[in-house]
């Protein structure tokens, strides 16, 4: 936000290039100090506590507090984030400087990464809730960037309405929390959930596991947002924001939210199994979907999103198997490759005027040597094929799968 102060104050003097490096050194900053403080917790293997005080209190209901949590997982996943978000601005200055509104974009990216790294170290789910609004909001307003499209007009509402969905259930969860647990602190909730593993909520005539419907909410909640099946729609149409935007959004920071809170909230996974059925069979279809619509695609932009979507359709399955170590390893290695992808992919672009028809396409090689040589590396990588880090990735995560119940034949099978 002090940034975003900074381009206000002096966009002026420093002109598109120099608002674009700004945001770059900034973010690039930050990331030096996260690497240096993961250095220390990997090291001395200690995680940092912070609470900051009571900033929202009502009644006995709420009584929430800005607490913070600075962990491997949390450093790990804000490390990726704003690595990505360094390489969309660096990258994003040769095509997207000559854009009427490039500060707007500017304000827009730095804040949609902010908010989702505070996401990553919030401790507390009245935080966490207003984390996800953030992300939902700004998400919104990148989509809707060049709003003098209808068609861009369209996509953003897509992408709002799914949004709300996904608040609307992550609003329940709140709801249960508050009801149940008293409290929003999670280091509170997470020492409480075993006490709760025989506890039921009755509606109507009706008794409902109470672990089950948290996770649940939870869940549906990060898949909308992870753009898993039957909530995948507003994804390809989301591709109409910026490309550096686009490469957020999709490769790195909205769909990371939605497994990081699934990883984060682990203990719960513990306790019913339920909820991992339905991840493993949501995330097996989704990869399966998401592969063979992707094959049937003509735009290059909306063949990416269909390949994101399969992808993270891994990350969810395997967070179905609780294996979430495997789920970080192959997470990283799919947001990096998937983050250059769309860069080459917005210089493919940008190397036929704007066209993102592939049937128009052909001979960039010819032209443009390295391009293709990077385009073809990073679709070797993000297929899997033997001796790359996407193999690896993958490879960790099948190895999970290899038992002999009929979910995880049908797993296999997709």
């Amino acid at each position: 936000m002090l940034h975003c102060l900074f381009i206000f104050l002096f966009k002026r003097w420093l002109g598109p290039v120099g608002t674009f490096y700004a945001s770059a050194a900034s973010f690039s900053l930050v990331l030096l100090l996260s690497f240096i403080e993961l250095y220390q917790v990997l090291v001395y293997g200690n995680y940092s506590f912070v609470d900051l005080g009571r900033w929202f209190f009502c009644l006995d209901l709420i009584d929430s507090h800005f607490i913070f949590c600075v962990d491997s997982l949390a450093l790990i996943a804000s490390i990726l984030v704003l690595t990505l978000t360094v390489f969309a601005l660096y990258f994003g200055v040769e095509y997207m400087h000559r854009e009427a509104f490039v500060n707007r974009l500017l304000y827009l990216l730095n804040l949609f990464a902010t908010s989702v790294v505070f996401l990553f170290y919030c401790y507390d789910y009245f935080l966490i809730l207003f984390a996800w609004e953030c992300i939902g909001l700004f998400s919104f307003l990148l989509v809707n960037f060049y709003s003098t499209r209808i068609y861009t007009v369209k996509a953003a509402l897509k992408t709002f309405v799914f949004s709300r969905i996904s608040d609307a259930f992550m609003f329940v969860s709140f709801i249960l929390v508050l009801d149940v647990f008293s409290g929003t602190d999670l280091s509170l909730i997470f020492l409480e959930v075993p006490f709760f593993s025989f506890h039921y909520l009755f509606v109507g005539g009706y008794a409902l596991h109470f672990i089950t419907l948290f996770s649940f909410c939870l869940v549906t909640s990060g898949v909308i947002k992870a753009a898993q099946f039957f909530f995948h729609v507003w994804l390809p149409d989301a591709m109409e924001a910026p490309t550096p935007a686009s490469a957020l959004i999709h490769s790195s920071t909205l769909v990371v939210a939605g497994v990081f809170l699934v990883i984060r909230f682990s203990v719960l996974f513990e306790f019913t199994t339920f909820t991992n059925y339905f991840m493993a069979l949501l995330g097996a279809l989704t990869l399966s979907f998401g592969a063979v619509t992707a094959t049937f695609q003509s735009d290059i932009k909306k063949l990416v999103a269909y390949s994101t979507i399969s992808q993270i359709g891994y990350l969810v399955c395997g967070c179905g198997f609780c294996c979430y170590e495997e789920v970080l390893i192959y997470l990283i290695v799919h947001a990096l490759n998937k983050a250059f992808l769309f860069v080459l992919v917005g210089y493919v672009v940008h190397f036929f005027s704007g066209n993102t028809d592939m049937r128009q396409m052909g001979g960039a090689y010819l032209y443009s040597f390295d391009l293709a040589v990077l385009l073809s590396g990073v679709c070797f990588n993000l297929a899997g094929l033997p001796y790359s880090a996407g193999f690896l990735g993958k490879e960790l995560l099948i190895f999970q799968v290899l038992r002999d119940d009929l979910l995880t034949m049908f797993v296999r099978g997709c």
